[in-house]
């Protein structure tokens, strides 16, 4: 099936669309200077990301999931508190920085234009490992316009678990080749591809901070883009 035949675009949310970087980095940076403290906030940042990802990923592979994203991050968060020492980070900072910040990150700002323009063509939907409120609330904060949202939260089962990716198709009534995966995470996009997806890479430079590493691509995407304004292009949307 060519991408012609593409009726659903599914978005993985966070770090494709969402710069989760700048807004916890800021969090941690406003409890900081409350206190009086000095760290590498942006290592510190990265860790909490990339632990609390560790804690989703095939979520519900053995059993059903106790837990949602938002009890990833601040059971990550207290686990880099004791481990650098800002104890004194009390309840109201963590519930910040663990809660409050991640449900009004701010978008990339090349994706609202973007979105409404693709949602003229296609379906439009977030296909998350984040919770439903987290999405629900990012996309007020940042008047986004999902023709639906489907967290792992409610199917049970989590990316990169190929249940996750079946379930999505089979709501949207679609067969697997009528959808399009896009992130900026090749993880995401390699485990969609098995499971029939089309896919669209959609580079983030800067999702782990400035200067942020680029690694070698380890598989062919159907679509490779540096922005989701060429996205629009290399879908045909004018």
């Amino acid at each position: 099936m060519a991408l012609e035949n593409l009726r659903a675009l599914t978005f993985d949310t966070g770090g494709t669309v969402l710069d989760w970087h700048n807004g916890f980095k800021s969090a941690f940076q406003q409890a900081g200077k409350r206190h009086g403290i000095e760290r590498d906030w942006g290592m510190i940042t990265n860790e909490l990301r990339r632990r609390s990802m560790q804690l989703m990923l095939n979520l519900g592979e053995f059993a059903k999931p106790d837990y949602r994203f938002d009890d990833a991050h601040r059971k990550v968060l207290d686990e880099l508190i004791d481990e650098f020492e800002l104890q004194t980070f009390d309840e109201q900072d963590r519930h910040l920085i663990a809660y409050e910040t991640p449900h009004h990150f701010n978008c990339w700002p090349d994706f609202p234009d973007a979105q409404a323009k693709l949602r003229q063509k296609f379906i439009v939907a977030s296909f998350t490992i984040l919770s439903y409120r987290l999405i629900i609330d990012t996309a007020r904060h940042n008047g986004l316009n999902w023709d639906a949202v489907f967290s792992c939260e409610g199917i049970g089962k989590y990316k990169l678990l190929p249940e996750s990716y079946q379930a999505v198709t089979e709501y949207l009534q679609l067969s697997p080749e009528e959808c399009c995966m896009v992130a900026c995470h090749e993880y995401d996009l390699i485990a969609a591809q098995k499971a029939g997806y089309r896919t669209a890479l959609v580079r983030r430079k800067d999702e782990w901070g400035p200067g942020s590493t680029q690694t070698e691509l380890t598989f062919s995407p159907d679509i490779l883009v540096d922005s989701f304004d060429e996205l629009v292009v290399a879908l045909g949307v004018k």
